[in-house]
């Protein structure tokens, strides 16, 4: 059915300079509905846009993302601490294992041996141990026996002082008899000119005289022997009496001195070092010193334990004793365990090699302790900070599953810094190119049995820099200084330094 058009029907505008105008076109209702029918899908195209394009531009706004991102992790080398032959290989590549699975097993026959060596040359040394405490004893009981002789001598010279005095006075006792039978013998002879005494008392008398001079001279000759006895000499020098001795003739004698030369002789083998000029009081002094009271029991008990051949044998012991706890560990080094938790990956050896300390055997990926590299270009680092939420997108996943996650650090230098043969711009042939920084970002709430990450896998993460950071050093750029721990001080409350 034909469309009826509507004709124009207003006068025609009056000609101008003799020259007709064209006749202006019909406007049908056609063209007016065509003109409204664009209009209205520009408008509803512009609304679609804005639409699908607003959620865009506000991720834009409010997040920053990279798809230069991979899954890292700890990997753990296992290797034997000592050399050995395989017997066993007990896993294979991609096993999962726990930490203390037992992974390969060395023949344990030659450590085995060495472990009866260590255990036999501890024995020999307690034996020894005990031999020296024996030894030490006798030279203990020398010692009590010459510390006696020692105070045995001093008593000697006391004595033999003692027996000067009392020659002395029976010397002078003497002396005192002889002047008696002198003044008799004097009284006699006179009396005998006068015939009062007969010629047989007066001859007695005389003969009282030299008897009593004769036992002056033994009585001297007796003093002068104990003189002699004690070093000194016969005859005191002018003005001393026959009985005066030094202060401290107990001190300097020499059988004192050679008794306490051989006491300090056998008390170096208990390890008590005495000068020799010391005397033997002060040394005697000095030793009950050593314990409250002056107990010697005590004292040699503590000796016995602290004297040199008992230490040298206790330091034996010790040796021979760590000797058989290294056998022993290397005996329990023959088994390779694993350290940690994960899967195990590039195992390369098999029963029946021989393998040295340190050697490579496989390694051990963890599935714990994982987490993200993402490298964001330089121009992205503006707004991001520890601490900041991250929406995790694996493409091993896809849309399954989003990890949740957090930066936690930023690397010390650009992926150009880091690399083997880094970038020298000092040449003159510059091209500013931006660089991307590394920066880790840690799982939250992962969970390796339901979603497992494998290192290397791709990852888009998307940084919600409109969140606040939240965790250990939110908001912050540079990780702070970890601080050695210092032992603690004696009452310290138990308190850490700052």
């Amino acid at each position: 059915m034909a469309t009826e058009t509507e004709t124009n029907t207003s006068p025609a505008p009056p000609a101008t300079g003799g020259v007709s105008s064209p006749p202006p076109q019909p406007i049908t209702r056609h063209a007016t509905r065509k003109t409204v029918a664009t209009r209205i899908a520009l408008i509803v195209a512009a609304i679609a846009v804005a639409v699908v394009l607003t959620p865009w531009i506000r991720r834009m706004l409010r997040t920053v993302s990279t798809d230069d991102a991979y899954v890292n992790g700890h990997v753990t080398f296992v290797a034997p601490r000592v050399p050995g032959q395989v017997t066993r290989v007990l896993v294979d590549d991609n096993n999962r294992v726990r930490k203390g699975d037992l992974l390969v097993e060395l023949d344990k026959t030659p450590y085995r041996v060495q472990v009866d060596i260590a255990e036999a040359a501890l024995g020999t040394a307690k034996a020894n141990l005990a031999a020296a405490i024996a030894q030490t004893r006798g030279v203990e009981g020398q010692m009590r026996s010459l510390r006696f002789a020692l105070e045995r001598s001093i008593e000697s010279v006391n004595d033999q002082v003692e027996l000067l005095k009392s020659r002395a006075a029976t010397l002078s006792a003497q002396q005192a008899t002889l002047t008696l039978a002198q003044n008799d013998y004097k009284r006699a002879l006179q009396t005998g000119d006068s015939g009062g005494l007969s010629q047989q008392e007066i001859d007695r008398r005389k003969q009282a005289v030299a008897v009593a001079e004769a036992q002056v001279a033994g009585a001297l000759q007796d003093v002068h022997q104990v003189r002699v006895s004690l070093g000194l000499p016969a005859v005191p020098a002018s003005g001393d009496s026959l009985t005066s001795v030094p202060a401290d003739l107990d001190q300097t004698f020499s059988s004192v001195r050679e008794a306490q030369a051989k006491l300090i002789e056998v008390a170096a083998q208990l390890g008590i070092v005495t000068p020799f000029e010391q005397t033997p009081r002060a040394m005697v002094d000095n030793f009950k010193k050593r314990a409250p009271g002056g107990n010697v029991d005590v004292i040699y008990n503590e000796l016995l334990m602290l004297a040199p051949a008992v230490k040298q044998a206790e330091a034996k012991v010790l040796e021979a004793q760590r000797q058989l706890d290294q056998a022993r560990l290397n005996l329990s080094y023959c088994d390779v365990i694993a350290e940690i938790d994960g899967a195990v990956t590039r195992r390369n050896v098999n029963s029946g090699n021989n393998v040295v300390a340190g050697q490579s055997l496989m390694a051990v990926r963890s599935l714990t302790e994982i987490w993200v590299d993402a490298n964001f270009k330089e121009t992205q680092l503006a707004d991001l900070r520890i601490g900041q939420e991250v929406q995790l997108d694996v493409d091993m996943y896809g849309d399954r599953h989003t990890f949740k996650g957090r930066i936690s650090g930023f690397t010390m230098g650009t992926g150009s810094t880091l690399a083997l043969l880094p970038a020298e711009n000092a040449t003159g042939n510059f091209v500013k190119v931006v660089q991307r920084l590394p920066v880790r970002i840690e799982l939250i709430d992962y969970d390796p049995e339901a979603f497992p990450l494998f290192v290397g896998l791709s990852v888009t993460p998307t940084v919600l820099i409109d969140r606040p950071p939240t965790g250990p050093d939110a908001g912050k750029v540079l990780q702070p200084s970890i601080q050695p721990a210092l032992p603690e001080k004696p009452g310290s409350g138990g308190g850490k330094a700052e």
